[in-house]
């Protein structure tokens, strides 16, 4: 069998075709605020209640999510494209000034939560793994809210998409 390296930008560019829901994942520690927009967030068991998120370790202030112990997971839709590519970084917003897009409030960590969220998952870190890049955070749910259904805010092609 022929074995081959495939270098990261491929890697990257085949993804791409990969649709992603995005979700905003959340947390505040001794008064610090960090959000960040993600679509590698997925559901691990109802048995407890446990979900999963991936966030990228080479940015130092994702520390917060393992100093706290608590998170929350914001599922957005499409009225929430413009603050998901900010918290994502595609512009120079302050963590305060992203934060002023929406309305917040807490369920049970105190994480903020999104109010208009197509549902909320608040979270209690159970468990994380170092994967290459990247840090996978285990939540066990132990707060949730929904709001009406709208378009769920999709990732697919290096472009915002709806469903």
């Amino acid at each position: 069998m022929d074995s081959k390296t495939v270098n990261a930008q491929d890697y990257r560019d085949a993804m791409a075709h990969y649709a992603g829901h995005v979700q905003l994942v959340t947390t505040e520690h001794e008064g610090v605020r960090r959000g960040v927009t993600v679509t590698a967030a997925c559901s691990v068991s109802d048995n407890p209640p446990t979900v999963l998120v991936c966030l990228n370790r080479s940015n130092a202030s994702n520390g917060i999510f393992l100093d706290r112990g608590y998170f929350a997971l914001n599922t957005l839709s499409v009225q929430h494209q413009e603050m998901a590519a900010a918290f994502a970084g595609f512009d120079n917003k302050t963590a305060e000034e992203r934060f002023a897009m929406a309305r917040w409030d807490t369920l049970v960590t105190g994480c903020p939560t999104l109010m208009d969220a197509t549902a909320v998952f608040d979270c209690r870190l159970i468990e994380h793994k170092i994967v290459a890049t990247h840090m996978i955070l285990f939540g066990e749910v132990v707060g949730l809210r929904e709001t009406e259904s709208q378009q769920a805010l999709m990732f697919l092609e290096r472009t915002w998409r709806t469903l």
